[in-house]
């Protein structure tokens, strides 16, 4: 059974998760921040891909995955840095990247070093649903990966309800039509996209992203969706506090 799917078997309101930018802020950060991470209670990681042009992200995490490339980060280190940890992680594992990469890399024998490093969760923004339906989802079902799709205050219902037919992890809903990073509080216009895509009585789970930043919007977004995950402002203060200061971020989320 996908990993996330057993973690909503267990647990399936308030479920937090991290996402961090693998290589940032050094190079072999990458399996330290998923054991602090781990040690400070989240429910699942979304490990992000230092990508060059990553279409859906802020300033934040695009200058983290920028210092990460600096830092000398590729997929193959990625994978090594990952391949280590699998032993000692317990958490779930998503594996967040763009398209291209897959591609260049080589679409089996990404997904085979997806397999071996324990994961079975992709989140690939920029995957066009054709694409999905006429050529990924095979590839995916023949290493037994799941790919989550996002939703935007902008998707149709007829998508939205696709979207959930082929769901075996969680639907990502994007709390606003927009890139990543940290916004404020939740607006009422946010609020209304929530009770809406609630409302539908999907069969999937729900996660709700972009713009969760502290307790208060994460409990907000909980009240909505099965749980939400926390990027930028994590990137945020990695970069000015260290991965050693971790916990410290996430103890006031979870109190």
């Amino acid at each position: 059974m996908n990993s996330i799917k057993q973690l909503f078997q267990q647990k399936d309101k308030n479920l937090l998760s991290i996402y961090f930018t693998c290589g940032y802020p050094e190079l072999d950060d990458t399996a330290q921040v998923i054991s602090q991470l781990e040690k400070s209670g989240v429910d699942f990681i979304e490990v992000g891909l230092p990508y060059s042009d990553p279409l859906a992200d802020g300033p934040t995490i695009q200058d983290s995955s920028q210092k990460a490339l600096e830092n000398g980060i590729n997929l193959d280190i990625v994978f090594d840095q990952l391949m280590e940890i699998k032993e000692t992680n317990k958490k779930p594992l998503v594996l967040m990247g763009y398209l291209n990469q897959m591609l260049k890399y080589g679409e089996d024998k990404f997904c085979q070093k997806v397999v071996d490093c324990e994961i079975d969760t992709l989140i690939i923004p920029d995957l066009p649903m054709v694409e999905f339906e006429n050529h990924y989802q095979a590839l995916f079902d023949k290493y037994g990966i799941t790919n989550v799709f996002l939703i935007t205050p902008h998707t149709s219902e007829d998508r939205i309800r696709k979207i959930d037919s082929y769901t075996k992890a969680f639907i990502y809903v994007v709390a606003s039509a927009s890139i990543t990073g940290a916004k404020g509080e939740i607006s009422n216009q946010q609020i209304a996209y929530f009770k809406r895509i609630k409302a539908m009585n999907l069969q999937s789970k729900l996660i709700i992203g972009f713009g969760i930043s502290d307790k208060e919007t994460f409990n907000t977004a909980c009240a909505y969706a099965n749980g939400a995950i926390i990027g930028s402002a994590f990137i945020k203060n990695l970069g000015k506090n260290g991965v050693d200061k971790i916990n410290k971020f996430i103890n006031p989320i979870l109190s």
